[in-house]
């Protein structure tokens, strides 16, 4: 089955490769006579293809999606993590829809998007590296990490064919319930999140990926998850410019490409309760008539529950983004290629002037993109085993191990406990929901006994759980908690008041630290930003003596060290024990 895909993607790419004249785009000629030939030259469905990016639902694109290709001349193509697990089959697939869309009329390639932020969410998986992740990077505070992490995740992706990357996430981390944020940002100071954004925006520009910065105006406010409903921010305008939107000032002055649009409600500022996805304030008179973008705006996927407004219908909903001011459409499902959607949004385009309009900016700015990124040597994209087979380079391993090294922060160590080397019979228990915690945990400390406790549910503990985590503790002189969610924050908030427990606590806490401030009455704590064993390689290191964390706590209002570097922002302190109904994100088997 594979050799006979494998033969048919050869055939199907040797065919346009062979042919005489080359399509309108790929002439020798400057980048605005292109534009407006194109422009000229297209209909009304090949421009308004362009304005779709679209996802498919299965590990090879579906008939549905080559149909899309094919007869509407799609703008672009969602990669998520069901499309990606082997890279091998992923560049074969982007290879034939990039051969796809070279053999439509006019040649146009597609975007090739996907959410690698590095740290917590990476679709693309494979052998593509797990990263101590962007909160990590604002932990050492060095542009160069930001950079370099852009550079070699952009590397990676572009090997598979991705040219696109919904990254970084410039969200300012105040609000510590913003459960769905956490460790994907670099911090909860604005300025310190926008140097950092830019750096790791000239990584991936280096790498030749278009990045595309998220979730404008800011998800770092929000309580809850726009996946599943719609956050309502109550934020002012004073607060929004000099806070949520410093990070794209600054993005748009080195000429960022692309933004992506979050569906999250600002009604202080904007007076309605629309997203900011189907909003006009939010899209014309703020990001283009106040901040002078002149890149690409993309909603996030339509298919979130956050996007639905007004009791529009699905097709209406998608019609009122584009109305609003967007460039583009997601959709993490393919439609059919003459359902309501394509219907409803070619209806428009067909009777409203000044919609029509708009669309036609919109395809000239995704022309201009698509020129400048994607216009390269050697045409469209055909894979490369053997730069698969690379993945990772000895120098991203170096890199990410040296990056965790740096982010890792003394958040408490009371009485000196750390560095910790067990004396004599001290016994140790290593608990927590991570295998590679427990696996490498055990290197370090080999005589430790072992806890282990489901991952979920995220937001709270079972009672099991909780009851026999005191069972096993009771036996230990010190436990080396690992912490990273609310339901692991209630069962070791077990301990608290155990009178059977004698012994002293040190918390590994990886993700964000938020929880941290939950916790003044344990021993010592340090913390890591993500479950990579790079991260959790670095964190043992630190608590057995090898070096001293250098990390600076990039989230503020978490319990300060005594001694230890002064935190990074300004979050309030107390009260961040999470609620709500987001869903949460699993962690690498």
């Amino acid at each position: 089955m594979r050799r006979n895909f494998s033969v048919c993607l050869f055939l199907f790419i040797s065919h346009f490769l062979c042919a005489g004249e080359p399509p309108l785009f790929w002439r020798e000629a400057p980048p605005e006579e292109i534009v407006g030939e194109l422009l000229g030259a297209m209909s009304d469905e090949e421009i308004l293809g362009q304005v779709f990016l679209v996802g498919y639902q299965s590990e090879r694109p579906t008939p549905q999606l080559m149909e899309w290709l094919r007869e509407r001349n799609i703008g672009g193509v969602k990669i998520f993590g069901w499309n990606a697990e082997n890279l091998y089959t992923l560049a074969d697939s982007v290879a034939l829809m990039q051969g796809a869309a070279y053999n439509t009329r006019h040649g146009i390639p597609l975007f090739v998007a996907t959410d690698q932020e590095g740290g917590w969410v990476r679709h693309i998986k494979g052998d593509t590296s797990v990263t101590p992740g962007n909160l990590a990077i604002g932990a050492s505070g060095r542009p160069y990490d930001a950079y370099m992490s852009g550079f070699y995740i952009g590397q990676e992706i572009s090997a598979v064919g991705v040219n696109m990357n919904f990254a970084p996430a410039v969200d300012v981390y105040t609000n510590p319930l913003a459960h769905v944020i956490g460790p994907r940002s670099f911090s909860s100071d604005a300025r310190l999140t926008g140097s950092l954004s830019v750096a790791f925006y000239k990584g991936l520009a280096r790498a030749g990926i278009i990045s595309t910065a998220k979730h404008y105006p800011g998800h770092g406010g929000a309580e809850g998850d726009s996946h599943g409903r719609m956050p309502e921010i109550s934020a002012d305008f004073d607060t929004l410019w000099n806070q949520d939107l410093l990070p794209y000032r600054l993005l748009i002055a080195e000429d960022i490409p692309a933004i992506l649009s979050g569906h999250l409600s600002f009604p202080v500022i904007s007076g309605d309760t629309r997203p900011a996805s189907l909003s006009p304030f939010f899209a014309r008179d703020l990001l283009r008539g106040r901040l002078g973008f002149e890149g690409i705006l993309i909603t996030d996927d339509l298919y979130m529950s956050g996007a639905r407004w007004g009791g529009l219908p699905f097709s209406g909903i998608c019609v009122e983004a584009l109305a609003a001011g967007s460039d583009m459409i997601m959709l993490s499902q393919t439609p059919g290629a003459n359902d309501a959607i394509w219907r409803a949004v070619l209806r428009r385009y067909q009777d409203d002037g000044a919609f029509r309009v708009h669309i036609r900016e919109a395809v000239g700015r995704i022309l201009r993109i698509k020129l400048k990124y994607l216009k390269k040597p050697g045409g469209i994209f055909t894979p490369d085993r053997n730069a698969i087979g690379a993945i990772p380079s000895e120098e991203s391993r170096r890199f990410f191990l040296d990056q965790a090294a740096r982010s890792i922060t003394l958040v408490r160590n009371a009485d000196g406990i750390l560095p910790f080397v067990p004396e004599g019979t001290q016994r140790v228990l290593l608990a927590g929901q991570h295998r590679a915690f427990l696996n490498y945990g055990r290197q370090r400390y080999p005589r430790s006994g072992e806890f282990f406790f489901p991952y979920e549910p995220f937001y709270s503990s079972r009672a099991e759980d909780r009851e026999a985590f005191r069972r096993k503790a009771r036996d230990y002189d010190i436990v080396i908690f690992c912490l990273s969610n609310p339901n692991s924050l209630e069962v070791l908030k077990a301990l608290r008041d155990f009178k059977d427990f004698r012994g002293r606590v040190i918390v590994f806490s990886i993700l964000t630290p938020v929880y941290l401030s939950e916790l003044s009455w344990v021993d010592a704590a340090i913390a890591a930003y993500s479950w990579s064993v790079d991260s959790f390689k670095a964190g043992f290191a630190v608590l057995r003596g090898d070096y001293t964390a250098e990390g600076v706590l990039p989230v503020g209002g978490v319990l300060p060290a005594e001694g230890a570097p002064p935190t990074g922002g300004a979050l309030p302190a107390g009260g961040v024990l999470p609620v709500g109904d987001a869903p949460p994100l699993k962690p690498e088997k």
